[in-house]
């Protein structure tokens, strides 16, 4: 299952959050590493987006709960389709 996750940190001061964010790109790498997260992005000024491949809601909710415990933030969460996916189902489908 594939998701989308954009990170908005909560507010604070960028150098009251400066060691939480050294210690977050290690974890970040590992979920790379472990084929967990497919892509990982730091946005302009705060935040990140990350692309996870979990095999369920639960695995997802656990990758949240652990990067919450880094960097505090309130995510936006988009389910996605492999493009092949997406072929298949409207080769599949009429009328879509």
């Amino acid at each position: 299952m594939l998701f989308l996750v954009i990170s908005s940190p909560l507010p604070t001061r960028p150098s009251d959050a400066r060691e939480a964010r050294k210690n977050f790109w290690p974890w970040v790498e590992d979920k790379i590493a472990r084929g967990v997260a497919r892509s990982f992005y730091p946005r302009a000024g705060r935040g990140a987006v990350a692309v996870f491949d979990v095999d369920s809601h639960e695995a997802l909710h656990g990758l949240l709960t652990e990067w919450m415990e880094a960097v505090p933030c309130e995510f936006q969460i988009l389910p996605l389709m492999e493009p092949g996916s997406i072929v298949a189902f409207l080769a599949d489908e009429p009328g879509t």
